[in-house]
């Protein structure tokens, strides 16, 4: 994904990897330590050696910790790494892109599992439930960004009553980083997710009109209703952080709507997500564009008249660490488009 890895290496990603190295020593972890996450006691009587990552996320924040030395596995990969974490990547073992079996994680013989999502860790997971690695004696953490309620029906994904914000995810880095006794690590990388979000918020202008986005993620095909980033979600605490709102009302996390619908929202911005699956051909941004230029009624939104449509790492439209980074992409976008400072 050539436009993520140009943005990130221009934007100092690498930054933070220094503050890793120069920051304060944190006090060490007093084991046993419990934390409670998402409803349950997580209890680790010693620092993890061999950590799988169930998830882009969780994966992609434990080798942001630098530990990749104590990983013997990832899994679930809807984009690529990020590029300044691929050679650290490298040195663990890919399980799969998709979802692992039970079986194809115990026979790593984990001793911790960092879990991004329900559907990988939970009740109607696919892969196991907690109980299920409790039985075998492996503490699982989830991350707090993803605990939401459920409805039967259409609300597979979970819906937030309330707009997400980075506070989870600072939770999610401060509690992986004393499970592995590298405080100090997890402490230098919400310094810089901080410093981020303040820059951003520093570029909405004063008085202005606040813009209304919709985040388009993918859809089966033209016809089929498009997944959109809900109201509380990642998507909506983007458009907060640069100073509009998601023309999306549902709480849903991940609402499908026809496009009918998405043409009587009128967003001011659309924003289009960038996949590296290949599940579906309109996981490609140029295909989206291209079906949003060219449909006779979707072409007529004003928004893609006037040419504002931007790309935005799909990961990002997921409550991660990506989530800022996706903020600063669209940032970008709309200074060019004269939106921003």
């Amino acid at each position: 994904m050539s436009i993520l890895k140009a943005f990130l290496a221009s934007t100092g990603f690498c930054a933070v990897l220094g503050l890793i190295a120069t920051s304060a020593i944190a006090a060490p972890t007093k084991y046993p330590l419990t934390i409670e996450n998402c409803g349950a006691k997580v209890t680790v009587q010693k620092a993890p050696e061999r950590a799988i990552g169930l998830g882009q996320n969780s994966a992609e924040i434990l080798l942001l910790l630098g530990l990749q030395d104590k990983m013997v596995g990832t899994a679930f990969w809807p984009s690529n790494v990020l590029p300044q974490l691929a050679a650290a990547n490298s040195k663990v073992k890919l399980l799969t892109v998709e979802f692992p079996t039970f079986e194809s994680i115990l026979a790593e013989n984990p001793d911790f599992i960092a879990a991004a999502l329900p559907s990988l860790l939970g009740d109607s997971s696919k892969v196991a439930k907690r109980q299920d690695f409790e039985k075998v004696g492996v503490p699982s953490y989830l991350s707090p960004s993803t605990c939401l309620a459920r409805n039967e029906g259409s609300d597979q994904y979970g819906s937030r009553s309330s707009l997400w914000n980075m506070d989870l995810l600072y939770r999610e880095i401060d509690e992986l980083s004393q499970i592995f006794d590298v405080a100090d690590r997890g402490q230098a990388v919400i310094a810089d997710f901080k410093a981020r979000e303040a820059a951003l918020r520093s570029r909405i202008p004063a008085g202005d009109k606040k813009l209304s986005y919709v985040f388009w993620f993918s859809s089966p095909s033209p016809s089929a209703d498009a997944y959109l980033g809900g109201k509380n979600g990642a998507s909506g605490f983007i458009a907060d952080l640069l100073g509009g709102h998601n023309a999306i009302t549902a709480e849903a996390e991940w609402p499908t709507l026809g496009w009918e619908s998405i043409i009587a929202t009128n967003p001011d911005v659309i924003v289009v997500a960038s996949l590296d699956r290949n599940r579906w051909e309109l996981d490609k941004p140029e295909a989206k564009i291209k079906f949003l230029t060219s449909d006779p009624a979707v072409s007529q939104i004003p928004a893609v008249k006037d040419k504002a449509i931007v790309v935005m790492d799909g990961a990002a439209m997921n409550p991660t660490i990506r989530t800022i980074y996706g903020a600063e992409q669209v940032a970008e976008q709309l200074k060019t488009l004269g939106f921003l400072k």
